[in-house]
């Protein structure tokens, strides 16, 4: 066979496959709630393996951020930084909720690694990561929404960087409160 009729065998079969690969439901940009909408309730375990509600935390801001994966290089940064900021979001009155599709489990051998005193929450049924538009195939993606203490989302961050993240959540959060 010659290898023109073997490439052109093969092309349409690696295209098949890549194609295949991308078939996992994905969040649009238009399933992300916005800036002034009501925050959608939920209810997850957290790592303490204890029942959690969005709205257990009305008149407190809420750091509400859905990261990819326990223990990977983007994900530890950004749960580092967010701990190491922990002082100021409590005088901010802000509360920092975690979200993955990991279990419970791995969140508490997470949190006991890396000593992370913030709730992080799971979401194995992928359900609270797609209310909030932030489903990037098998796992969440990495955004978060910064919503007021009376519940309405006051600030989107789409594809984070986790290096600055914390930073730049705790500016916006001085920001808004200055406006209120």
């Amino acid at each position: 066979m010659k290898i023109s009729h073997i490439l052109s065998a093969a092309i349409p079969a690696a295209l098949f496959v890549s194609a295949m690969s991308f078939t996992a439901p994905m969040s649009r940009a238009e399933d992300v709630p916005a800036v002034g909408q009501m925050a959608p309730n939920f209810t997850l375990n957290s790592q303490e393996g204890k029942s959690v509600k969005l709205s257990d935390y009305r008149g407190k801001w809420v750091v509400l951020y859905f990261y990819p994966k326990d223990m990977t290089p983007g994900c530890t940064i950004e749960a580092h930084n967010f701990q190491r900021d922990q002082a100021q979001y409590d005088k901010a009155h802000a509360v920092i909720l975690g979200v993955s599709v990991d279990s419970v489990d791995s969140h508490v051998q997470f949190c006991t690694k890396e000593n992370l005193s913030f709730k992080l929450l799971s979401d194995e049924k992928k359900e609270v990561v797609s209310k909030y538009g932030s489903l990037g195939g098998a796992v969440a993606a990495r955004n978060t929404f910064l919503i007021d203490p009376k519940g309405v989302i006051r600030k989107v961050y789409l594809k984070v960087n986790p290096n600055p993240h914390s930073a730049e959540v705790l500016a916006a959060l001085a920001d808004l409160e200055k406006g209120e």
